[in-house]
């Protein structure tokens, strides 16, 4: 059985319309079975920074409690429904903690998310969410069980800042383009790992195929594709827990035109 996390943080977010990111959480709410479904409130208010070089730091900290303590109480597959990706940094901890351990982690995002406080040029932890899983930046944020970089593989990537760049070369995360997709299943496989996480920024799909996301970045994974490959992982790696961030529609109506791609993602991933 699934159990579904919906996540409204929109205080990783950089973008002058972050909240937007309450609103697509709702509107995938909306489509998902009452029963399964736990809700992680946000702080109303920004947060505070207290010089750590992370924006609302304090809202962020509160919120990764709040869903550990759901997540602690949960003993089936989670999918974690953001908000942005800083929720993932909890959600991974607790799929790691459900497998002992052997999982990849395979993320979807047209960004790498790779900065820590030193290197954004933003201050905004979404962008620091994978460095985090990876149990580097910050020591409260960081991941509590780190994933080893080599078991990681990051997907449809094709925006990558300078500093990111030069910690992939050094780093033995597995990075993959859009282009280079096909190649995700036997990346997965030589890592090792019997269980994986997959994390979806809906950015990471071609704008032609959904609106509702703040960084859209030309030539992404086109919908069918990315329904295609996780189908592909499912079938040869149990899907230990998932997440979908960055949904930010613009309106009611643009979400409802959004929502039957998202659902067809949802199904890929909780599918029996």
């Amino acid at each position: 059985m699934t159990a579904f996390m919906v996540v409204p943080q929109w205080q990783g977010s950089s973008s002058s319309r972050a909240m937007q990111l309450i609103d697509g959480a709702e509107a995938i709410r909306g489509d998902l079975p009452a029963s399964a479904t736990h809700d992680v409130a946000v702080p109303t208010g920004a947060g505070d920074a207290l010089d750590t070089g992370i924006r609302r730091f304090t809202s962020l900290v509160a919120v990764r409690e709040r869903l550990c303590e759901q997540l602690a109480n949960t003993a089936d597959q989670a999918v974690s429904i953001g908000g942005g990706c800083g929720i993932e940094v909890a959600a991974i901890d607790h799929a790691m903690e459900r497998t002992g351990g052997d999982l990849a982690v395979l993320w979807f995002d047209a960004h790498p998310d790779l900065h820590t406080a030193e290197t954004s040029p933003s201050g905004a932890f979404d962008g620091m969410a994978l460095r985090s899983v990876l149990g580097e930046g910050h020591d409260v944020l960081a991941a509590s069980r780190p994933v080893p970089h080599g078991k990681v593989v990051l997907a449809g990537i094709r925006s990558v800042d300078d500093a990111e760049a030069e910690y992939l070369d050094r780093s033995g995360v597995h990075a993959l383009s859009a282009d280079e997709a096909d190649d995700i299943v036997a990346t997965l496989a030589s890592v090792g790992a019997s269980h994986v996480y997959v994390h979806i920024d809906l950015d990471v799909l071609d704008p032609a195929d959904i609106d509702g996301t703040h960084w859209a970045e030309p030539f992404g994974i086109p919908l069918t594709s990315l329904v295609e490959l996780i189908g592909r992982v499912r079938e040869d790696f149990d899907v230990a827990g998932a997440g979908i961030t960055g949904f930010a529609p613009a309106s009611a109506a643009a979400a409802t035109d959004d929502l039957a791609a998202i659902l067809r993602i949802l199904g890929a991933l909780t599918r029996r």
